[in-house]
C-alpha cells in the first residue's frame, strides 16, 4: 500500500489544509527495502514485474538511515505536540498521556500529510544543494512521470477475501452488509474482495475469469457510505456489540462510530474547546438571512429504510468469527 501510495498522483481535499500540493508521484525504477519477510514475499516481487520496477535489499543497516532520520524528526516536531504523545520512553512518558488522547487516526492522517506538504518538502537543504526536499526530486526527473490508475495499482492492495454474492446484489464481509451497482446479475457467484484496511466502508468487487480478473463495481457498506471505518476498528466495534448482548448489524455499527466521534469531541484539550466556543459564539453573531417557510421531511435515525436488507448469514465469515 506504501508502494501504490508513493506511485499514485494524489490530490487532497480542503480538510487537509494544504498551502502546497503533494506533487511526487510515479513509478519508481528501483526499490529498496530493508530484508523484511514482508519485503521478500512473492507478492511484492509479482507487483515489480507487473508494474516495472526491480526490488533491492540492503546490504547493510546503515543504508537506512535516510528513511530512520526522518521518522525521528516527525517525532520531535509533529507527535510530540499531540495531546496523549507517550514519548520515546518509560520516562519521557507524561503522567497523564492515557486522559488526554484526543487524536484519532483520521486527524492524524491528516496533520501527518499536511506537515510534510507544508512544512518537511519546503524546507532547504545544504546537502541537496540548496533546495527544498520538493526542488531536489523535481530536478532529478528527466520527464515527467506517467500517471498511474488506480484500477492498474490495485494489485498493491495485499488485503483480499472471496465473498458470496447474495440476492439483491448484497455482500456481507466483517458483519457489515454491503451493496453495489450491477452485482444483482451476479448473486450465487463468487467474487474477490480488495480493500484498503484504513476504510472499509468501500469494497472494490472483482470477477474471475480464467486467470485475469474483470473489475464489476464498488460496493458500499449501508448506511456508513459516508463514515470512515477501519479493519481494526470495525473489529473492536463488533466484540464491544456482541459483548453487550446485542445484534450486530450496519446499524448498530453506525451507532457506535457516532459513540466514537462523540467520545473523541468530549476530550479535546482545554484549548480546543475554547476555540470551537468561540467559533460557536462568532458564529451565532452572525446575521441570518430569513428565507420562506416551507415544509420540511424530516427522516429520523430510528425509522425505516427506503430498502429492507435481507437477513443474510456468511459461514465464512462466521467461521472466522467464532471459530467453528
Amino acid at each position: 500500500m506504501a508502494v501504490r501510495h508513493a506511485i499514485l498522483l494524489w490530490q487532497y481535499g480542503e480538510e487537509y489544509e494544504l498551502h502546497e500540493e503533494w506533487g511526487t508521484f510515479g513509478k519508481p525504477e528501483h526499490f529498496y527495502t530493508d530484508g523484511g519477510k514482508d519485503f521478500r514475499s512473492n507478492h511484492l516481487q509479482q507487483i515489480g514485474v507487473q508494474l516495472g520496477f526491480v526490488c533491492h535489499l540492503r546490504d547493510r543497516p546503515s543504508e537506512g538511515g535516510i528513511v530512520e532520520r526522518p521518522f525521528k524528526t516527525f517525532n520531535t516536531e509533529l507527535f510530540s505536540t499531540f495531546p496523549g504523545y507517550t514519548g520515546s520512553n518509560v520516562q519521557e512518558r507524561p503522567e497523564q498521556a492515557e486522559q488526554e488522547a484526543s487524536v484519532t487516526l483520521r486527524q492524524l492522517e491528516q496533520r501527518l500529510v499536511a506537515y510534510i506538504v507544508n512544512n518537511y518538502n519546503q524546507r532547504i537543504d545544504a546537502r541537496m544543494g540548496e533546495q527544498t526536499r520538493f526542488q531536489r526530486w523535481e530536478s532529478g526527473l528527466i520527464v515527467a512521470p506517467d500517471a498511474i490508475s488506480e484500477r492498474d495499482l490495485d494489485i498493491c492492495l495485499m488485503k483480499q477475501t472471496r465473498r458470496m454474492i447474495q440476492r439483491g446484489g448484497y455482500l456481507q464481509f466483517e458483519n457489515l452488509m454491503y451493496r453495489g451497482e450491477y452485482l444483482a446479475g451476479y448473486a450465487g457467484e463468487s467474487v474477490v474482495l480488495r480493500y484498503d484496511p484504513k476504510d472499509i466502508t468501500t469494497l472494490l468487487v472483482y470477477y474471475q475469469k480464467g486467470h485475469k480478473e474483470e473489475f464489476l463495481a464498488r460496493a458500499y457498506a449501508q448506511d456508513l457510505e459516508t463514515e470512515q471505518l477501519s479493519l481494526d476498528e470495525a473489529k473492536a466495534m463488533s466484540r464491544k456489540i456482541r459483548q453487550a448482548g446485542k445484534m450486530i448489524s450496519n446499524r448498530s455499527m453506525l451507532a457506535e462510530v457516532r459513540d466514537r466521534e462523540t467520545f473523541v469531541t468530549q476530550k479535546k484539550t482545554k484549548k480546543e474547546r475554547q476555540k470551537a466556543e468561540q467559533a460557536v459564539v462568532q458564529k451565532a453573531k452572525k446575521p441570518v438571512p430569513v428565507e420562506p417557510e416551507e415544509e420540511i421531511e424530516v427522516t429520523s435515525f430510528d425509522s425505516e429504510p427506503e430498502y429492507q436488507m435481507p437477513e443474510v448469514f456468511d459461514y465464512e465469515q462466521m467461521r472466522e468469527d467464532y471459530g467453528w
